[in-house]
């Protein structure tokens, strides 16, 4: 029986439309330069010559609502995943880049003239990230994750993609973390643990009760910000202790050979970070300003589903929160990243964004390099849902977009 109460986190993903007849569809499994097994979409229209990547290191991407439109254009689309698909738990982003890598290689192997990597919210930074590896000599690219893994980037085959899409890029999952993270949690233990002054959720601090906007005095917005800088700096000291901590009952293994220091050396250190839907954005619409509407990528009720399951980086280890959330010692950081883009690249905002925001497109545009540049804005969410009714979804402007910037190159 229906309550006839909606889920926090209904029509977070728009519905995708039907894809074209005439689409040839095969499942691929890539071995990449480290030996993990990856694995692939291909969708081929009759006579495809270019094909649009798409890859996001933790989300799988197989149903992107981009693919039928791509493909009705008569684009071949390759949906990717990472070794780490729906999982934050280890996910190392230097080796995103090589299961990234192993993709780009089977598309020039397969015989495509053109491929063109679309990377979307936070496969836009991977993708970035990637590029800029793969623009370096082998000699010079990373050897080693934030937390000291080796990384085999020098031993594996990086061909660049002909192209770069990045939509709705947001800055990096560690730069965005620090945004989205809740600075009021007092003990890292305590999910419920609560600095009344640093609640963005209280009526005390601006907080009005959903939907109407928050209105947050400039002297609130300024001690919150640095609150979560603070907070995201305690966290990236425990990850540095855990790992040095690792790295000692390994060496205590390697020297006595004993069980019991292989066991705890092979013991993950986790880390639970609770409250990572509190982006003061997402609730005072003036912050920033766009076209959003009110609520977060989670949800329409970030000051509940700040406390719910689902949020950024809420379970990692050490090693993953090192390389992937932290905002200090991540190398996946797109600002970072893009003075390595130097192939065509369409940079492409959408202006109800509750991620990325115009500030953020700017900076990029400013810090890439390319000679073919192409920035440009449509009406959509983060997700590509419509602005208003009646109107056509962002998905479909953006594909628009996207179809013609690569015909005219491709």
């Amino acid at each position: 029986m229906s309550t006839g109460v909606r889920r926090l986190g209904a029509d977070r993903y728009t519905a995708a439309v039907a894809e074209p007849d005439g689409v040839t569809t095969s499942v691929h499994r890539l071995r990449t330069s480290d030996r993990a097994q990856v694995t692939g979409v291909l969708r081929r229209p009759a006579g495809a010559r270019t094909v649009v990547t798409l890859m996001h290191p933790r989300q799988d991407v197989t149903h992107h609502a981009l693919v039928p439109y791509l493909l009705a254009a008569g684009l071949a689309v390759w949906t990717q995943g990472s070794r780490s698909p729906n999982n934050d738990l280890n996910l190392i982003h230097e080796q995103a880049v090589i299961d990234f890598a192993a993709g780009q290689v089977f598309l020039r192997d397969f015989g495509f003239e053109s491929v063109v990597s679309l990377g979307h919210s936070g496969g836009g930074t991977l993708g970035a990230f990637y590029l800029q590896q793969a623009a370096l000599p082998p000699g010079a690219r990373l050897s080693r994750t934030p937390s000291g893994r080796p990384v085999p980037l020098a031993e594996t085959g990086m061909p660049l993609p002909s192209g770069f899409v990045a939509l709705a890029p947001h800055p990096g999952q560690g730069a965005l973390l620090r945004r989205v993270i809740d600075p009021s949690v007092t003990d890292e233990a305590d999910p419920l643990s609560r600095d009344p002054g640093l609640d963005a959720f209280d009526p005390a601090n601006g907080f009005t009760e959903a939907p109407e906007s928050a209105h947050y005095s400039p002297d609130f917005v300024e001690a919150y910000r640095a609150a979560q800088h603070d907070r995201m700096a305690r966290i990236d000291a425990l990850a540095a202790e855990l790992v040095t901590t690792r790295r000692r009952a390994d060496a205590a293994f390697k020297g006595s050979g004993e069980a019991a220091d292989r066991r705890a050396a092979l013991t993950p250190a986790l880390i639970t970070v609770y409250r990572t839907d509190a982006d003061l954005r997402n609730v005072d619409l003036s912050l920033d300003r766009n076209k959003r509407p009110y609520g977060s990528l989670f949800g329409r009720r970030p000051d509940l589903t700040n406390h719910g399951l689902v949020g950024f980086g809420r379970l990692s280890t050490a090693e993953a929160w090192m390389s992937t959330w932290s905002a200090t010692t991540t190398n996946a950081d797109f600002l970072r990243c893009a003075a390595g883009i130097t192939v065509p690249t369409l940079l492409l905002e959408f202006t109800g964004d509750q991620a990325s925001f115009p500030a953020d497109i700017a900076a990029f545009a400013a810090a890439i390099p390319a000679e073919d540049l192409s920035v440009g804005a449509v009406d959509g969410t983060h997700f590509g849902d419509r602005l208003a009714q009646d109107e056509p979804t962002g998905n479909e402007l953006a594909a628009a977009r996207i179809v013609a910037w690569a015909a005219e190159r491709f």
